[in-house]
């Protein structure tokens, strides 16, 4: 008999904590996990699925007014109802958070409700209950971050926005990452006088400079006003809503503010403090490729990790995780995280995988570029403006595709195909002798032969 409880005790119920804890179990460990809050973590709560549907919502304010083109005439102007898209999403919701309850259980996994306390290297304290176990996993996930300035408090986070009272027909976003440009796009789609407010002179830092730009205006045309250079200085309550000062001195008047400007660790009260857990600067928990802690039976994984806060790269560890500690065979490598593929559910969509412009430049040196900047087959005769990008980056020297890109509609989808082949290492040769399907959008992946650029 053990000495402990279990053999894998997991505090979060997210992603990567729930496939942590099936996958032990099944390799026969006994293992218990803690939550505080809801099965399935940012992802399936506040953050992927629901932010996803709202997407979808969105959408549709274009395909009504693409539908004129294709000969269809709808009786009336479309309304839209916040209300019927908030509560169907709760209800979905609650459908999978059941869905998860169900997989823990039909693993053998004890689910405990509670905010789970780490009282030394093999003990943990929940619902009023000690437990002990061989090794504690940590995967709580991140939360919202939100800076102090005045009024901030009046201020939206990304946990809350989804299911506000009434819909704001003047709506701001400050931020200029992924959640910051999604949700513009989504309340901009659904109808609201939408604001972005960066301090940057661009968003989405860190992606391919062309794709950054092209979604800048393409975002543009769409009528989402967008203030570069700027931030907020102060917000107050008015008589309309909620009056807005800019650090540029422009002044606004929205009904709510979405504060999308990060998310921290959510490491509050569980008692690391105390035990000597090396933290990065950034205040994540730093751990080595086995996914341990400075505390060697405290491990880590996912967004408390510091590492790409996506919900695959959460699996991925915690398949690699459980390898490593319950498996028979130990990985022969680290988790690999390079040509990760992504997408960011504004509008248009965007999908990429592997090295961006610049980074290939200063990695590989000598690189070729192809691009093709074009309408969609589907907008000549829906009478919209909107325009596609897609972009390949090649080695010159090993004729490697390092980098691919795409904005338009549907990107993630097709970069989930083309990031295999990036992620396989195949060469520019190889995509043009891979024959398109016609006619497509995709197809540009594989019919583009002349250099944009050196």
């Amino acid at each position: 008999m053990s000495e402990f409880d279990y053999d894998l005790f997991v505090i979060g119920a997210g992603s990567g904590g729930v496939r942590a804890a099936r996958t032990a179990a099944a390799s026969g460990a006994r293992v218990a996990v803690a939550e505080d809050r809801y099965l399935g973590g940012t992802c399936v709560n506040v953050g992927c699925v629901p932010k996803k549907l709202y997407s979808y919502a969105a959408h549709f304010h274009d395909a009504f007014e693409d539908a004129g083109g294709f000969g269809w005439r709808l009786p009336a102007a479309p309304e839209f109802d916040w209300a019927t898209l908030r509560d169907n999403k709760i209800g979905e919701i609650k459908r999978l958070n059941g869905i998860y309850a169900r997989l823990l259980d039909d693993a053998g996994v004890r689910l405990i409700h509670g905010r789970a306390r780490v009282l030394d290297a093999h003990h943990v304290e929940v619902a009023g209950e000690s437990v002990s176990a061989a090794r504690i996993l940590v995967a709580v996930g991140g939360w919202p971050w939100v800076p102090e300035f005045p009024g901030s408090e009046l201020t939206l986070n990304s946990n809350q926005i989804f299911d506000l009272d009434t819909f704001p027909r003047r709506f701001l976003v400050l931020g200029g990452g992924y959640i910051a440009v999604e949700f513009a796009s989504i309340f901009n789609g659904l109808g609201s006088e939408t604001h972005l407010v960066y301090r940057g002179e661009l968003f989405l830092r860190g992606f391919d400079r062309e794709v950054r730009e092209f979604t800048r205006d393409q975002m543009a045309a769409k009528g989402v006003d967008l203030h570069f250079g700027t931030n907020i200085e102060s917000i107050e309550k008015g008589d309309g809503g909620l009056r807005v000062t800019l650090t540029n001195g422009d002044r606004l008047e929205v009904d709510a503010v979405l504060a999308a400007t990060g998310r921290k660790p959510h490491l509050e009260g569980l008692g690391l403090e105390g035990l000597g857990i090396e933290l990065t600067d950034a205040g994540h928990i730093r751990v080595n490729d086995r996914f341990e802690s400075s505390v060697p039976s405290i491990l880590a994984l996912g967004d408390v990790t510091g590492g790409p806060e996506l919900t695959p790269v959460a699996l991925a560890e915690a398949m690699h995780m459980v390898q490593h500690h319950f498996g028979e065979t130990p990985p022969k490598a680290p988790l690999d995280y390079r040509n990760i593929a992504t997408a960011v559910f504004c509008h248009p969509n965007i999908g990429t995988v592997g090295l961006s412009e610049e980074q290939a430049r200063e990695q590989c040196g000598e690189i070729r570029v192809y691009s093709a900047d074009f309408r969609p087959m589907k907008h000549t005769l829906s009478g919209s403006s909107e325009r596609c990008l897609m972009k390949l980056i090649v080695d010159d020297a090993s004729d490697v595709v390092v980098g691919a890109h795409m904005v338009g509609e549907e990107a993630g989808e097709v970069i989930q195909g083309i990031g295999i082949a990036v992620r396989a290492g195949l060469t520019k040769a190889d995509f043009d002798a891979t024959v398109g399907i016609h006619p497509t959008g995709a197809e540009e992946f594989v019919t583009m032969r002349t250099p944009t650029r050196r």
